[in-house]
């Protein structure tokens, strides 16, 4: 005899913890891209690379396996194409933050990066055509986000361009915004009830 367990449907996504934490990455990392404040250093890319890998690594992560685990092993969120490929968003960005964050801690080449920036401007791409195809344009725009901040990064981490580099930091800082905008509104929505454009 089998003993199923089902547990109840939850409204609660743990989205905004992912929005806040690459929203955070991106004011950190894009702020100082476009605006050069504070100017590298060792001591600078050490602390860089540790908020890398807590906000927009850690909190990204935490948030996708979250998804994931309640998709897939507990069903405690409706199963539906955007949420599983939020989960897989979130989890996907947490752990290249995590790279990321490392390799500015240890001061090791940006040059790489080049490479990385294609795969993840295909699932920025993926995102945006499957949140826009869902209906749910603000988060489509998110991807919008960042697929440019990706196809700037290719050209820029190739050539290793300041002026792209800036470009990279513009794309980011823009999205940063965008992602503080998401984080009120999943949670004024969810927390009070009220309909922001999420």
């Amino acid at each position: 005899m089998t003993t199923t367990i089902q547990f109840a449907q939850s409204a609660f996504w743990p989205v905004a913890v992912g929005f806040f934490g690459l929203g955070t990455g991106y004011f950190i990392w894009g702020g100082q891209a476009l605006f050069g404040f504070p100017r590298s250093s060792d001591e600078v890319n050490k602390t860089m690379g540790m908020w890398g890998f807590w906000m927009p690594g850690f909190m990204q992560f935490i948030t996708g396996v979250y998804l994931m685990v309640g998709l897939t092993w507990f069903g405690v969120y409706q199963k539906s194409a955007p949420l599983y490929m939020a989960a897989l968003a979130f989890t996907s960005y947490g752990i290249h933050w995590f790279a990321m964050a490392h390799r500015r801690y240890i001061g090791s080449s940006e040059k790489p990066d080049a490479w990385m920036a294609i795969p993840f401007f295909l699932i920025s791409l993926l995102g945006m055509l499957v949140f826009f195809s869902a209906g749910d344009h603000p988060v489509g725009i998110l991807f919008l986000g960042l697929v440019l901040i990706y196809l700037s990064e290719i050209p820029a981490r190739f050539s290793g361009s300041a002026g792209l580099g800036r470009l990279v930091g513009f794309w980011q800082f823009i999205t940063g915004i965008w992602l503080m905008y998401l984080t009120y509104g999943v949670t004024f929505n969810t927390a009070l009830g009220q309909h922001w454009w999420v």
